[in-house]
Order: structure tokens, then C-alpha cells, then sequence
């Protein structure tokens, strides 16, 4: 990976002052802090290529799940996975061998894209270029790769209907799911459900993973024992202590409902559980001036968005009727009692509406003032950014391992550079060669040299591809076994990492 990229990402794939030290084999930089100088772990330092005066930004937001709420996928997206497969099994008709199976957290990553007609899981690089296919868990050859994908037809028609892509830490299960129902169905046509071709069992596996989520079972499960599903992480509360002692607006905007988002900001903030008899509170809410839950992003984001907005009672739940997040008194009730509770707090707690009444409730004159921290580069930073022109930041938890191996591997990144270079003086020393050889006059003796000389150059060529070719597979193992490095396929950025950076633009 050329341009290296941190846990965090400012608007654009970052390039920053650590690039060099990675490929210059300096040391990582020790920062300063309020408590004087510490050093960082290189996987835990911020990395952005476009400047942010944070003298501007007047609020800072954060979406929950997957960004301050960090899920263990060895749990959580077991616990999607099982839930999965139960319903293609009990609701679907898929056969009840399903059950039996076993799910690998670590097999499925993001920036892949699924070819839903054919059964392939493919990793291409910025230009869609396919680097790496397979059928199921079988790897494509590189005929079958050129034959299938290799035309500009092809490649263009990527953002159809037939193709998926794995942006996102929610799917990942459900990914995994399709490419064993993929080995399955090849081995064992007669015990899909008819007429279950490739397109239709990826449609089922997702029917199927939405409502998961939809019917509440994996966030009951998860309410239960949150330390079982979610990193815990000290340092939110004082980053979120920090930004309002800097006189800044803090908000909270996620797709979740209050009595879930409750469960986990407590949790997230104090480590409290429901289990033992342990209740609940509402300490964590002093972080925030404004929390709203069931957005319904990206549509929140839309500013022509209707939707209304309902204050919520946090002790109750019960949902207030407002006038655009103004309180309105019940019908029949003059001390509105139970809308005072709630107003007596610091921050309020609304469910649904739109960014316009965020704006309102929390004074924002300009969306330039606002700095939106998010995972989902289209529910969270896509439109935010293009659509309002909020400032944002996408975390992506996976840097934090990568940026550590790329300082680890830089003696096996140099090596590769170099044989990369001493492979393309070889080839131009060929070409020149070539055409000596064909345009110029030479003598008998000179012309034999010459041929000599390229055929020995040739075979030089074809020892130095052989040897690159195997360092890079090494490097890209280090990485992941199938799938290498995120923001990188092979000497080109990925697909995902030229997402990203489209983001900028």
C-alpha cells in the first residue's frame, strides 16, 4: 500500500506526514499531548491528506454501530450468521444440513464485490480490474478471470444489478453464507430449493439477514451481555469530554431505537449491564447535546426529508409529539409534567425526523460547521458530505492492523520495489533491442550479439517475474490468506480505496 491509511480516515484516503516514515524506515512520530509528550501507536494515530481547522467546527457527531460501538465479529457476526441460517432453514425451505454448519469471522472482508448470477466473489482495483476471483470458496484461474471479466462491457456493467458490493462491516455473515450455499448447490443441486439459482439464493441469504436485524432477536441477544459482542473502549468518554470542554456541540445519530442505544451507550460509557439486577441510566446523555435514534439514514439526510420528529422520554421511552422538536402539550393535559422531565436534562433525546431539525436544535448556521464521524461510506459519509457538505471522517476499524504490518514489512515492500524496477529496466533494455534490431543497420556479427543479448536479457525478465510474482503473493498473505491488503490490489489502489476517495469529489 503506497499511500497509507489510518484507523480513521479524514474526507479523503489518507496520505499523511506517516507515509514517509513507512516507506523511509523512520521511526513513528511521538506526538505531544495535554499531559506532556507519549508516544502512539502507530495503529492508533489519525491520518488525513486535505487540512481541517477544527476552529471552524462548531458540533461533532457520531453514529453508533460500528463506530463508537465496535462489534467483535467473532461473536456478533457468528451470532448474524446462526440467525441466518435459521431462518433460510425454518422460514425458506434451504435443507436443515445448514444447521451443521460453521462460520470463518475472519474469511470475509470488505471492498469485495459478489457477482450474484454467477457465484463469484471477486477483489478488483480501481479501475475494475479483476485481481482475484473465486467460484464459492474454489479460486478462478487467470484464463477463467480474463474470460469472464476481462471485457470493458463487462467491467462497466459492475454497478448493475447482478453485482453486490461488500462496503460495509453489517454483511460480512451473510457474504459468507452465500459463497458455502454457492459450494453447496454445485455439489448438491437437488437440495436447493427449486428454482434456487445463484441470483436467488443471495437474495434469500439477504432477506434473511434483514431480518435478523428487522425482528429485534440479535439486539435482544446482544442487550443481554453486551461485553460478549462489543470491544469495550475507554477512551470514547474523554474524547466526548473533550470536544464539549472545547465549547463544541456533540451529537448522536444512529439508525438504532432508544432502548437499544441506550444498552450500549451505558455499556460503552460505564460498562452497566442489564444482567444482576443492575438499571440502566442515563449518565451517559451529559456527553451530548442532542441524541437521535431510528434516523432512518440516508434519509435523514435528505433536507427536502418530512419525516416527524417525537421527543423521547428516557426513563419511560414514550415518544412526545413536537413541532419540529418544539414540545407540544398533550390534548387535555395543561402542565405538560412529563415533557418537563425531559426537558430538565442537558440533552434531549428525539427519535426520527431529519437533519433540518438537527440544524435548528442545535443552532448550526452553516453545514460547513459540522464534523460527522461515521463507518458507512453511503448511509454515513456519502450523503452527509455531498448532499449537506458536512465534514467527516469514516472509521475503518481494519486500518489499525494493516498500518502496523506495512511498518513490519518494509524491508519485504523495499524488496518488491526493487525487483518491480530492476523488471521494467530489463523489459525497456529489451525494447530498445528490438528495434535497434528492426530500424537500424547493423552487420552480421553486431545483429548476432544483439539477439544474444536479448535472449539472455529474456530469460533474466522471466526469473525476475517469477520472483516478484512470489514476493508479492508472500506480502499479500501477510495481510489476508485470499483477499491481501483493504485499500490495495496488487500495485493499485482497490476498488474500495478509489470509493473512498470519491468521496472528495
Amino acid at each position: 500500500m503506497d499511500h497509507s491509511t489510518g484507523t480513521m480516515l479524514g474526507d479523503k484516503a489518507s496520505e499523511s506526514y506517516l507515509v514517509s516514515d513507512i516507506k523511509g524506515g523512520k521511526k513513528p512520530h511521538v506526538r505531544s499531548s495535554p499531559k506532556g509528550r507519549c508516544k502512539i501507536d502507530i495503529g492508533k494515530q489519525i491520518f488525513c491528506n486535505t487540512s481541517l481547522n477544527m476552529r471552524n467546527i462548531t458540533a461533532v457527531g457520531f453514529d453508533m454501530d460500528h463506530t463508537l460501538a465496535q462489534y467483535k465479529p467473532e461473536t456478533f457476526e457468528s451470532l448474524v450468521y446462526e440467525g441466518t441460517i435459521r431462518k433460510l432453514v425454518y422460514d425458506l425451505g434451504y435443507p436443515k444440513e445448514l444447521l451443521d454448519w460453521t462460520f470463518d469471522c475472519k474469511y470475509m472482508v470488505r471492498g469485495l464485490v459478489l457477482d450474484k448470477k454467477r457465484g463469484n466473489i471477486l477483489k478488483m482495483d480501481r479501475h475494475k480490474y479483476v485481481k482475484v476471483a473465486y467460484h464459492g470458496f474454489r479460486e478462478l484461474s487467470k484464463e477463467d478471470k480474463v474470460g469472464t471479466y476481462g471485457n470493458t462491457l463487462i467491467r462497466n456493467s459492475f454497478d448493475g444489478p447482478d453485482y453486490a458490493f461488500i462496503d460495509t462491516l453489517f454483511g460480512l455473515a451473510g457474504n459468507y453464507l452465500f459463497a458455502q450455499l454457492v459450494d453447496f448447490r454445485d455439489k448438491n443441486p437437488e437440495k436447493v430449493p427449486a428454482r434456487a439459482d445463484y441470483f436467488r439464493m443471495y437474495q434469500d441469504v439477504k432477506a434473511a439477514v434483514d431480518l435478523c436485524h428487522r425482528d429485534g432477536t440479535l439486539k435482544q441477544t446482544v442487550a443481554k451481555d453486551p461485553k460478549r459482542y462489543i470491544n469495550e473502549d475507554t477512551s470514547i468518554v474523554p474524547i466526548l469530554k473533550m470536544l464539549r470542554d472545547s465549547g463544541r456541540s456533540t451529537f448522536l445519530v444512529t439508525d438504532s431505537l432508544w432502548d437499544y442505544t441506550n444498552i450500549v451507550m451505558n455499556f460503552l460509557s460505564a460498562s452497566r449491564t442489564l444482567d444482576c439486577g443492575i438499571t440502566c441510566n442515563f449518565d451517559w446523555l451529559q456527553y451530548f447535546d442532542v441524541v437521535i435514534t431510528g434516523s432512518a439514514k440516508p434519509g435523514f439526510f435528505n433536507e427536502g426529508n418530512r419525516a416527524n420528529i417525537f421527543e423521547v422520554e428516557p426513563e419511560s421511552g414514550m415518544l412526545l409529539n413536537t413541532d419540529n422538536g418544539t414540545p407540544i402539550p398533550q390534548v387535555g393535559i395543561t402542565s405538560p409534567k412529563v415533557l418537563l422531565k425531559g426537558l430538565n436534562k442537558s440533552c434531549r433525546v428525539f427519535q426520527g425526523g431529519s437533519v433540518g431539525h438537527l440544524h435548528k436544535l442545535l443552532f448550526i448556521q452553516s453545514s460547513s460547521q459540522v464534523l460527522y464521524v461515521g463507518d458507512h461510506i453511503y448511509g454515513d459519509i456519502l450523503h452527509s458530505k455531498k448532499v449537506l457538505g458536512w465534514r467527516t471522517m469514516l472509521v475503518v476499524p481494519e486500518l489499525e492492523r494493516e498500518v502496523e504490518l506495512l511498518w513490519e514489512l518494509r524491508d519485504m515492500r523495499k524488496q518488491l520495489r526493487l525487483l518491480r524496477n530492476e523488471r521494467d529496466l530489463v523489459e525497456d533494455q529489451i525494447h530498445h533491442l528490438k528495434w535497434a534490431l528492426k530500424f537500424e543497420s547493423h552487420c552480421d556479427d553486431e545483429k548476432q550479439k544483439m539477439t544474444s543479448d536479448q535472449s539472455e536479457l529474456e530469460c533474466r525478465r522471466d526469473q525476475v517475474r517469477i520472483a516478484q510474482k512470489q514476493a508479492q503473493r508472500e506480502c499479500h498473505q501477510k495481510f489476508h490468506k485470499i483477499w491481501g491488503q483493504l485499500m490495495k490490489t496488487g500495485y493499485q489502489n482497490s476498488r474500495f480505496a478509489h470509493q473512498v476517495r470519491l468521496i472528495d469529489y
